[in-house]
């Protein structure tokens, strides 16, 4: 029978180390869905685009701003 987790196993994971950190700052980055509108050019209409962007404390100015 296999040997269950405590939460304590859980939550030491959890805390753990994850991700990418900045070469810059050395702050984690997180992963945000940057969704932004722009005119399309051959049709009078507006389309959605959306990519996924790193966010630090370097570059959040540029990103929510």
């Amino acid at each position: 029978m296999a040997k269950g987790t405590s939460f304590a196993e859980k939550a030491a994971k959890a805390a753990g180390k994850r991700g990418h950190t900045c070469p810059e700052c050395g702050q984690p980055l997180q992963t945000v869905k940057l969704v932004y509108s722009e005119r399309s050019p051959i049709k009078d209409s507006w389309k959605f685009n959306q990519r996924f962007v790193s966010v630090c404390k370097c570059n959040e100015k540029e990103v929510y701003g």
